[in-house]
């Protein structure tokens, strides 16, 4: 019998490296794919927006994100609990970090959201794995930071009553909280896998397509996906200030986060205030298209920021 006071584990969603890139000047097919240059103008490329990337640290010298990062912490217990040290020996945080908000220097790629701001968290140690108690030191840490979004692309099978409880918090504090849905998919839309904190309801579900639309075969299928993006074959930053490209639900949930970086300026010249989460996510969903897939898989569908429902 497990006891109850146990520090459980979460795990990076898994994800799958399919190789590495030299250089590329290219704009990610993602970026495109989900029409984020469409909203740039409007939204002032998220300028100003700050978001919290709780992950496996980052390469934070990286040439196209080391402009954009504005604060470091460590909540692991390597390079002796350093809270100044980020060091990403995994590789998936600074992937992630770069499809938020890489900024396209020396003809390198850009994010969705290239003049966001980054909070590079790191809950999660070099085996891929961290303790609950980390995630939520670090959920605790962003809400008192008082950033706008939280990016999470990790998970776990268990439900645990104390990370739930950070989530809401955060959300009670107008935070955007997005996570990876999960890669324990099997293609079936009738069969449910779930993850967490992806499943809490106070989350932002994400799952993964391709660059043609369709269902990622690993994307999980349940009845809190609020959404799609892409997630096969992306193309970001990666540690050493190299490229690389990665598959994942991880993959897709930073084409989210970025794209509420831009839905949160955009709002605040259309309607002259400050939305609240709830009006934020109403937008965000406004801003899908739906696929033909059963609701299990796509949620409300793609994320498209050209066109409104």
């Amino acid at each position: 019998m497990k006891n109850q006071n146990e520090d459980l584990k979460l795990k990076l969603v898994p994800f799958i490296m399919n190789r590495g890139v030299k250089s590329t000047s290219k704009t990610p097919y993602g970026v495109n794919m989900i029409q984020a240059k469409s909203m740039w103008n409007e939204s002032n490329r998220g300028e100003g927006i700050n978001i919290a990337v709780i992950d496996s640290g980052c390469d934070i010298e990286h040439e196209s994100l080391k402009d954009n990062i504005v604060a470091v912490r460590n909540f692991t217990d390597e390079d002796k609990k350093n809270p100044n040290i980020v060091i990403d020996r995994v590789g998936h945080g600074t992937h992630v970090a770069g499809t938020i908000a890489a900024n396209g220097n020396n003809n390198t790629i850009v994010g969705v959201a290239p003049w966001a701001n980054l909070y590079i968290l790191k809950a999660i140690d070099s085996s891929g794995s961290g303790k609950v108690s980390w995630v939520i030191n670090a959920i605790n840490y962003a809400v008192e930071k008082k950033v706008d979004i939280i990016s999470m692309s990790l998970g776990m099978a268990n439900n645990d009553p104390k990370l739930e409880k950070a989530i809401k918090r955060a959300v009670n504090n107008n935070i955007l909280v997005v996570c990876a849905a999960g890669n324990d998919g099997d293609g079936n839309a009738d069969v449910f896998e779930y993850s967490y904190p992806a499943s809490y309801v106070d989350v932002i579900s994400v799952g993964a397509v391709d660059k043609k639309g369709v269902p990622a075969e690993f994307s999980n299928s349940n009845l809190v996906v609020d959404l799609v993006a892409p997630g096969v074959d992306i193309i970001s930053t990666y540690p050493n200030n190299q490229f690389a490209s990665l598959s994942g639900t991880s993959m897709a949930t930073p084409h989210v986060s970025g794209s509420l970086a831009l839905l949160k300026n955009w709002s605040y010249e259309e309607f002259q205030r400050e939305l609240t989460q709830e009006e934020i996510y109403a937008q965000l969903i406004k801003y899908t298209k739906n696929l033909g897939y059963p609701r299990t898989v796509q949620g409300n569908g793609l994320l498209y920021l050209k066109e409104k429902k």
